[in-house]
């Protein structure tokens, strides 16, 4: 930490960005901006509804607000830095910053993408064993569960965060992205860096196929659940609570796996950071959409907030 501590001005990097000034550019980051809004919005309505009703006071909605929260931080520690820089036209992050943002970067993508996983086992659990679910997903449980996935995050984030930062960096500093992305920065390093790209990939490998193969057995048993019900009405009750998971999945994933699973010769900065606005702003916003406008007891709950404040304000 001395060391970042010690680096000059002279040392920021530039955030080359995503947009230009043109009149199309403008039109873009304004429609980036409101998507940032109600990302925002959507995220801390989510988390104060599942806090204020008992009724979402249950493991699934536990995991849910935790999950808006990392999408909340999520979004915080890019557009805000983006948006600044494209308005005031300085495009320079200091050593520090970009240092941290890589660090929050990996910490929130690898803890969401662990307890997307997790979630699913929840799922497989209250379909497949409904009468032992208080059980197997006890208060004690849900607590390992969000503690390993936040520990899981946080420990690769600090790990990448330190080991980037400290490779040399005396050429251009001008970063070819709209955030301090880990790959891009690594492309600005006067040292090789190839060993360290290849323990990435492999960590990526790693952290993208553990929940992955956690998604795909739990839902495997809850098809083979699922499917021998004699009652149609049962099976489609059963799946319907899992398509909102299953799309939250299919968005995150999607985008991951195309930014880090693709061989570098594959790898055009253009396209990235068009995906990477896909699942840094996109996908936060879509999360509480998908989980709300689909899910009947969130509705439940914000008509009775929205009640509660119509009838305060006719007093």
């Amino acid at each position: 930490m001395e060391i970042w501590l010690n680096q000059s001005s002279a040392d920021d990097f530039i955030l080359l960005g995503i947009f230009s000034h043109s009149p199309a550019d403008s039109v873009l980051f304004s429609v980036v901006m409101v998507v940032f809004t109600v990302a925002l919005c959507g995220n801390v309505l989510l988390i104060f509804l599942i806090c204020i009703d008992p009724r979402l006071h249950t493991p699934m909605y536990f995991f849910l607000s935790q999950l808006s929260l990392m999408d909340l931080m999520l979004v915080c520690n890019t557009v805000p830095k983006m948006a600044v820089n494209f308005l005031s036209g300085r495009k320079s992050i200091s050593f520090v910053g970009c240092g941290l943002q890589i660090g929050f970067f990996v910490s929130l993508v690898g803890s969401e993408g662990l307890l997307l996983g997790l979630m699913a086992y929840d799922r497989y659990v209250a379909i497949s064993h409904p009468l032992h679910y208080p059980i197997l997903m006890s208060q004690r449980v849900c607590f390992q569960i969000i503690g390993g996935s936040w520990a899981f995050g946080i420990i690769d984030g600090l790990i990448q965060m330190v080991v980037v930062m400290t490779f040399p960096y005396c050429g251009s500093r001008e970063v070819n992205h709209f955030f301090c992305e880990m790959l891009s920065l690594l492309r600005l390093a006067c040292a090789d860096t190839s060993l360290f790209e290849n323990l990435i990939f492999a960590c990526c490998v790693f952290m993208l196929f553990l929940p992955f193969s956690i998604i795909v057995a739990s839902y495997s048993c809850i098809l083979r659940a699922v499917l021998p019900m004699r009652s149609a009405q049962a099976g489609k009750k059963a799946l319907a609570t899992c398509s909102s998971h299953l799309t939250a999945v299919s968005l995150f994933y999607a985008a991951a796996m195309f930014i880090y699973l693709r061989p570098s010769h594959y790898q055009v900065p253009s396209h990235d950071k068009v995906v990477s606005i896909f699942y840094t702003v996109l996908t936060p916003m879509l999360n509480p959409l998908i989980y709300s406008l689909r899910n009947r007891e969130v509705m439940g709950a914000l008509r009775k907030v929205l009640d509660h404040f119509r009838i305060g304000s006719q007093h």
